[in-house]
């Protein structure tokens, strides 16, 4: 039931990037499972935390060029974060099998 409730964390970003992880976290009263759905909720957060700088800097900016490599950025940052909570995932599923 650990890596259950652990690996859902990270695959919440699928169904509920947020709420889940939060849910987990407070209602867990194992150490281990709160760690995983707090490393969780912290990578489901990442993305939207680097897009505010991103965007800011994305109006003070002059060049076209310059917004298309902001955006590039933030979907490597995105996509990265997203390959990472499945890896994760899996890897929780698969730490006692």
């Amino acid at each position: 039931m650990r890596q259950l409730l652990s690996s859902l964390s990270y695959f919440s970003i699928f169904f509920a990037p947020f709420i889940f992880p939060v849910i987990v976290w407070i209602a867990s009263r194992d150490s281990y499972v709160a760690m995983h759905s707090k490393r969780a909720l912290i990578s489901h957060i990442v993305p939207f935390a680097a897009a505010v700088p991103l965007f800011v800097l994305t109006f003070g900016a002059d060049n076209p060029g310059s917004v298309f490599g902001y955006v590039i950025l933030f979907v490597i940052i995105y996509f990265g974060t997203f390959i990472y909570n499945i890896v994760k995932g899996i890897q929780v599923l698969r730490e006692y099998a």
